[in-house]
């Protein structure tokens, strides 16, 4: 195993000292684990808080700011974070206002979440969450049941976060998550996989005529292996399976090709190029892409394709400004 590492125990502390180190002015780490939050606390309205294992940076650290999440909490690789350091992350940043939590569908990630959800209630702390389920690959798998939470949690991050900085309720903030969450796809694909700093190998193996398809973000198999393809036939099976969840056709959607750690951007790039020829071609009106790593697995080699449908309420706030290290608009 080859990392730029300087030893497994001190990976995710040192990534978020990083982190923080490169925006200090927006973003300060708490004392005791490693919780990301804004400087530059607002108590005037709903506080956002987001996190889940490490690896898939620059989620969820990286989207800390203004518009976004007030606090992300990391856990190790690929592990959920503890109750107790969520629950440190929600104190940091709770208001008047509440906490609304975005949560992936992993069931460690949903339990833990619940659990220090329940500590927060205890100390009369107003909270709420929304479980990410936007992954079209897989009903039910090794980590999870139901459909997992994947790139498509950034778009909930983005408008969740604008919702709440026009200081709607809790309840209004939650309400608009939701509707993301209803009108987001996405599927994903690999070349080559991940190895985990601590496991010391990688999640699985891929002959070099083989890719892997409907993959999900913690180094895990898909749903089956295909001889490799052209990419735009790749990229084409992809939509298609989105294409088929939900009816996007007349409408305007958000297009996001995230890379997976790995993707050099011009492969991405032309990625992209297909997936806005076929999009037009069914009768699917881009309105903005978002093209680059934005939910990661590591050094994970490949893709992922996520759709938000919009209307005129999640389009006026998916334009609201953000400024965060990852993301600014």
């Amino acid at each position: 195993m080859k990392k730029l590492i300087n030893s497994v125990d001190a990976v995710e502390e040192q990534m978020i000292l990083g982190l923080v180190k490169s925006a200090p002015a927006k973003l300060r780490k708490l004392e005791d684990g490693n919780v990301v939050v804004r400087t530059d606390k607002n108590t005037g309205k709903v506080a956002l808080v987001s996190g889940g294992g490490s690896g898939h940076e620059p989620a969820h650290g990286g989207f800390v700011g203004k518009g976004m999440l007030d606090c992300a909490v990391a856990g190790a690789v690929f592990t959920s974070p503890t109750p107790d350091k969520i629950f440190a992350g929600i104190q940091a940043v709770a208001t008047d206002a509440g906490v609304l939590c975005i949560v992936k569908n992993y069931t460690g990630d949903v339990l833990n979440f619940e659990m220090a959800m329940d500590m927060a209630a205890d100390e009369d702390i107003k909270v709420a969450h929304v479980v990410v389920n936007d992954d079209v690959a897989v009903q039910d798998s090794l980590y999870t049941t139901g459909r997992r939470g994947v790139a498509g949690t950034i778009l909930v991050h983005k408008i969740a976060g604008a919702k709440a900085e026009t200081g709607a309720s809790l309840e209004e903030v939650k309400a608009v998550a939701e509707k993301v969450i209803a009108n987001v796809r996405t599927m994903g694909m690999a070349i080559s996989p991940c190895t985990v700093p601590a496991a010391g190998k990688p999640g699985f193996e891929l002959s070099d005529d083989e890719v892997e398809i409907g993959i999900g973000i913690h180094g895990e198999p898909g749903t089956h292996r295909e001889k490799i393809a052209s990419v735009d036939e790749t990229a084409k099976t992809l939509l298609d399976k989105i294409l088929a969840d939900i009816d996007y056709k007349g409408r305007e959607v958000v297009v996001m090709v995230n890379g997976m750690g790995a993707t050099p951007l011009m492969e991405l790039y032309i990625i992209n190029n297909f997936v806005q020829d076929y999009l037009s071609a069914a009768g699917v009106k881009v309105y903005d892409t978002m093209v680059g790593n934005f939910m990661t697995s590591i050094e994970m080699a490949g893709f992922s394709l996520t759709l938000l449908r919009l209307d005129d309420e999640l389009k006026e706030l998916y334009d609201a400004p953000a400024d965060t290290p990852a993301l600014k608009r």
